[in-house]
């Protein structure tokens, strides 16, 4: 008598992954090509003559142009695809990378930026929609966490790169350089890039379980519409709250740090590399950690929250950083407030899929992404604001670290259980 056959289950594969590095690559060159004058201001602002509250419009275009983008980038996303969609957004920011190096005046740099923000806008809506398609929700967070971290590492490549690149060549050859990258980046993602079920290299096995959620409504629903969920206004206002304290850092910590330490372009580098390396580990970590709430038994709600409620607290200590002498003191406490905010990213910029049907997911991310940089653009102009009549960081620090508590008693009040939203299906004539 022959044995009785045995089943094997078939390993799940992991090209997601690869995809998943895909993204991580797109965002780190994102973070490179804005935190290029981040680096620059500092030293820009002697060359070009702007005065703090200019810097502050400076910045304000490239918010502003970043809201109107979101606003559309989403729609225009779930519309065509990822595939194409991530194209032109890579495109239209490459070229204007490229064209900071025209730059040389204020409204030059005005122009440049509101022209990067528009493409820009694009990363993020286009990165979230790919991971709903390509992770099921229990991966999601994680895998958003580690595409996430490319800001991070954009922005720790961008202290190492940009004052080498400025000092041999010029500040001009620091724009050329990564709108070069972003130009790499788009040839191989038109090369390689297809959705799972035409992705050829993709198992039966790993599409099985990509798409072991139970099923999802397909039906195309406009943007407006989505605002009518709770759910919806959730995610708005965890942006529009929490946002404007990453583009303080990311455009102010360098003259922050150049102003209350006297440090010199040669000097900056290595205080910005920590604070973002302390942000790398957030961000995976937020996203880890929902995850390990999850296996041991806790609902995805109390999950996401509890995460966030840990990243939260995270960023409260950076009340302190005006108060303190020492600059390595000041970085921790920046480094600390900052891996809190990216644990905390890596779980906001989850609630779409874990509320929404993944069509629908790229247009709330954008309108998610509206209102964080109308909430940076306010920001930005009282920190511009506030400095050229003070010269002190202490009050925008404290906003900064009461923000996320705010913002996660507001996403418990309008979504308390985190249930997917009961999007209405529109009747067909029979």
């Amino acid at each position: 008598m022959s044995a009785p056959a045995t089943t094997v289950a078939a390993p799940v594969g992991r090209f997601r992954w690869r995809v998943c590095a895909m993204l991580l690559a797109a965002t780190t060159i994102n973070y490179i090509d804005r935190q290029v004058l981040g680096v620059l201001a500092p030293f820009l602002q002697d060359e070009i003559g702007w005065n703090e509250i200019e810097y502050g419009y400076i910045v304000m275009a490239f918010q502003a142009a970043y809201a109107i983008g979101l606003l559309c980038a989403g729609a225009v996303i779930d519309r065509f695809g990822t595939r194409i969609g991530y194209a032109l957004a890579i495109g239209i920011w490459s070229l204007a990378a490229m064209g900071h190096a025209l730059a040389a005046s204020v409204l030059g740099f005005v122009i440049a930026r509101f022209a990067l923000g528009l493409g820009e806008a694009g990363n993020f809506p286009a990165a979230v929609k790919t991971v709903a398609e390509w992770f099921p929700r229990r991966e999601r967070a994680f895998a958003v966490g580690i595409f996430n971290a490319g800001s991070n590492i954009g922005a720790i490549l961008a202290p190492l790169i940009v004052p080498a690149v400025a000092a041999a060549w010029g500040w001009q050859a620091a724009f050329l350089c990564t709108g070069v990258l972003s130009a790499t980046w788009l040839v191989l993602w038109l090369a390689r890039y297809r959705p799972p079920e035409q992705q050829p290299r993709l198992s039966a096995a790993e599409l099985a379980h990509i798409r072991s959620d139970p099923p999802e409504s397909t039906v195309k629903v406009p943007w407006l519409q989505l605002l009518r969920h709770r759910q919806a206004w959730s995610f708005v206002a965890a942006k529009f709250i929490t946002d404007p304290v990453w583009w303080l850092f990311l455009f102010w910590l360098g003259k922050f740090l150049a102003s209350e330490y006297d440090l010199s372009l040669a000097r900056i580098g290595p205080p910005i590399i920590v604070v973002y390396l302390m942000a790398d580990v957030g961000s995976i970590a937020g996203g880890w950690l929902a995850g390990r709430f999850v296996r041991l038994g806790w609902s995805m709600n109390r999950a996401r929250k509890g995460a966030m409620l840990v990243c939260a607290l995270c960023v409260v200590p950076v009340v302190f950083a005006t108060r303190v002498d020492n600059l390595w003191a000041a970085v921790g406490l920046i480094g600390l407030a900052m891996a809190g905010h990216q644990g905390w990213s890596a779980n906001v910029l989850t609630l779409p899929s874990d509320m929404f049907p993944r069509q629908t997911v790229a247009s709330v991310v954008g309108i998610g992404g509206f209102a964080g940089a109308v909430g940076g653009m306010a920001m930005s102009f009282f920190t511009g604001s506030q400095l050229q009549a003070t010269g002190s960081y202490a009050t925008v620090f404290m906003i900064a670290g009461s923000a996320y508590l705010f913002a996660l008693l507001c996403v418990h009040l309008l979504a308390p259980r985190l249930q997917p939203a009961t999007l209405d299906v529109p009747r067909t004539g029979t």
